[in-house]
């Protein structure tokens, strides 16, 4: 079985794999409302960050960082998922574009 690496973030891009393989770029497109209440969900869960900085911090930089450097990342991937979906229904898909050999653009 072949080995599989997922690198995500904003650098995910800058990640060069040691030996040859495939690579397909994957941008999980999410709804601008259900951004934000997301990152305040996992933030104050996952970090116990305090509830009444998080939304302060989205709207003064969070949200503008995203326009400006996530945002532009959509163009130069081979494919694009509704990260609204149900994980199960998400992965599938991501794992099909895979198979399907979508090109990569970052290559």
């Amino acid at each position: 079985m072949a080995a599989v690496v997922i690198a995500d973030g904003l650098f995910a891009r800058h990640v060069r794999p040691q030996v040859p393989c495939a690579c397909s770029d994957v941008f999980v497109d999410l709804p601008a409302d259900l951004r934000p209440a997301r990152e305040i969900q996992r933030k104050s869960v996952r970090d116990g960050s305090p509830l009444d900085v998080l939304p302060r911090n989205y709207l003064n930089h969070r949200g503008d960082a995203h326009e400006r450097h996530v945002e532009p990342l959509r163009h130069g991937s081979g494919t694009v998922v509704d990260g609204a979906l149900d994980p199960d229904i998400l992965a599938r898909q991501v794992w099909s574009a895979t198979a399907e050999g979508k090109p990569n653009h970052n290559a």
